[in-house]
């Protein structure tokens, strides 16, 4: 029981993306409320980062790992951006349930 717990490998890693990429995906099929269905982008964001650096790790290049960094960077700025996008619709309709939401003009 003790080998399962402490000889991790790069399979681990691949499936431990893969079911956050799945969490991610469910979230944003399932779920109707905006901020929700940013959190889980960023989920599937960061699964497919967890898969970039398992192969890196794998294959012995780094340059998966300065890929993952722009990943990040590009998330973060989706983050903002989309945080802003959802603020400014909550502020002009009072809600942000993406069903509602059919046109940009008011």
């Amino acid at each position: 029981m003790s080998a399962i717990l402490y000889d991790i490998g790069y399979g681990h890693f691949l499936v431990h993306a893969a079911v956050l990429f799945l969490i991610g995906m469910g979230g944003v099929l399932v779920r109707r409320n905006a901020l929700i269905i940013l959190m889980s982008v960023e989920l599937m964001l960061n699964a497919a980062n967890m898969s970039l650096i398992a192969f890196g790790r794998m294959w012995g290049d780094l340059s998966a790992h300065s890929f993952a960094l722009i990943v990040i960077a590009v998330a973060a700025a989706e983050a903002a951006v989309g945080l802003a996008i959802v603020v400014a619709v909550f502020r002009g309709r009072r809600n942000v349930d993406v069903d509602r939401l059919t046109t940009l003009r008011h």
